[in-house]
């Protein structure tokens, strides 16, 4: 596949970063296969979040393909941009299409990135998963990568505490090892989300700044964040 627009994006990325002399750390990178297909599946707490879980990709020389709602290819700016980076639009009114568009991706080879929550957690906490990940695996017999970011938050959320302005800010991003397959779907599913909690505990823990009262840190932790509900939903982004 032809890569025009995705490496001088990355690296207009990789200059902004350094501007504000964000603090990234990645940790796991490794386990993102230098070839063939994989499924990369993070807890969603920023709209900047597939940059950084694509930032993870880079050491084993891939470029993730992320799974994003439709109504970011229709922008004027962004639209052409995900469409030359070759990610896949999300109709949620039709699923279907762009499931089919991933697993031929994955098919192909390549990574698909995906939020299976499908919208930013307001408490920080990983909720609720909907299935595609483990059905992207499945069907295409593609690694399951459990993957936690930490400190995008901080950038640019729903909370309007967050700013771009901000310099020096931690982030982590944390990749796990592929998450074998369960004897059912359900049970593989769950197992992704423990993984994917697990990641985004340690990234909390390891975490260089505290967030002890702070906006940004989970009310678990001591933060102001929105408590999780205890049915694993939260509000709608």
């Amino acid at each position: 596949m032809a890569e025009y627009v995705y490496p001088p994006v990355a690296a207009a990325a990789r200059v902004a970063f350094a501007a504000m002399n964000l603090k990234i750390r990645v940790v796991g990178a490794a386990h993102v296969p230098v070839e063939g297909p994989a499924v990369m599946a993070s807890n969603h707490v920023s709209h900047l979040d597939f940059i950084f879980v694509g930032l993870a990709a880079r050491p084993s020389g891939r470029y993730v393909r992320f799974m994003a709602k439709e109504s970011i290819f229709a922008h004027k700016v962004a639209g052409p941009l995900m469409r030359g980076m070759h990610h896949i639009a999300v109709d949620r009114e039709a699923g279907s299409q762009s499931f089919r568009d991933a697993l031929r991706a994955l098919k192909d080879g390549e990574v698909i990135g995906l939020f299976p929550e499908a919208t930013i957690s307001r408490s920080f906490e990983p909720k609720e998963f909907k299935s595609g990940a483990e059905r992207l695996a499945k069907s295409s017999k593609a690694p399951l990568l459990p993957v936690a970011v930490w400190g995008t938050q901080r950038l640019w959320t729903y909370d309007d505490r967050a700013s771009l302005k901000q310099r020096g800010v931690p982030i982590a991003i944390y990749v796990g090892e592929s998450v074998e397959p369960g004897a059912t779907s359900e049970t593989t599913a769950a197992e992704l989300k423990k993984r994917v909690v697990e990641l985004v505990h340690r990234a909390q823990d390891e975490y260089r700044d505290s967030g002890s009262g702070q906006w940004w840190q989970p009310a678990r932790l001591g933060g102001t964040a929105p408590a999780a509900p205890a049915d694993g939903t939260d509000i709608a982004d």
